[in-house]
């Protein structure tokens, strides 16, 4: 079983950019590996053209998105050309981020990504709607899975991106419904002595019947 901060495994797959092996297409960046059920499927296709719209905030956070499908190389391709035009994208225009071939669901299986509910014609497991998220040391950060009849929300997935990288780099957590530049919560590891150092734009210390000073309270730092 994956457990957050494990390494997270490298594959070898056949994608619609060729041949890849998983951390070294990644590199240095993060990475967002989604999968579906099954290629010319309605959701399917809202979702991977919402990606399309939303590249620039991906890169912007330097995050390259791969996803992952049970049917062929061949029909990845034809379904490219109808999700660019649900995308409002010339067809001339490159499909700008890889797909994964999956047919013997052998990635699927490797990150437990199978829907035993959804079936295809010929009685095999389909895959289900997941995401990952990878950080850029290759270590399994965030996961979430759906059925296969609920899209996703790709603007929850850069959120999350946001909260992810932030508090990689500062002593905050995120609380809930947070989005970038709201204000963040002190960990409670950092002790009462250190928070002038620490936050110097200043604490705000809610006050609650327990009386313990744990809801600490500072703007979102600046990293």
């Amino acid at each position: 079983m994956l457990l957050l901060g494990d390494v997270f495994p490298n594959f070898t797959a056949n994608t619609t950019e060729g041949e890849i092996a998983f951390h070294d297409w990644l590199g240095d960046s993060w990475g967002v590996l989604f999968s579906h059920p099954s290629d010319f499927t309605p959701v399917c296709t809202t979702e991977l053209a919402r990606v399309l719209n939303l590249l620039p905030e991906f890169t912007k956070r330097n995050v390259k998105v791969i996803g992952l499908s049970c049917d062929s190389i061949s029909s990845h391709i034809e379904w490219c050309k109808d999700i660019k035009c649900y995308a409002g994208y010339n067809e001339d225009d490159k499909f700008p981020y890889p797909i994964i071939e999956d047919k013997d669901r052998t990635v699927a299986t490797k990150l437990g990504m199978v829907d035993k509910d959804e079936l295809d014609a010929n009685g095999i497991p389909l895959t289900a709607r997941a995401v990952f998220i990878v950080d850029s040391n290759k270590k399994f950060r965030l996961s979430f899975l759906y059925p296969a009849t609920t899209g996703r929300n790709f603007d929850e997935i850069l959120r999350v991106l946001d909260s992810l990288q932030l508090t990689d780099k500062a002593k905050v957590a995120t609380p809930v419904d947070w989005k970038m530049g709201d204000d963040c919560m002190v960990l409670p590891t950092v002790p009462e002595e250190q928070l002038p150092k620490v936050f110097p734009q200043g604490v705000k210390v809610v006050s609650l019947p327990s009386g313990k000073n744990y809801l600490r309270k500072t703007s979102c730092p600046k990293v």
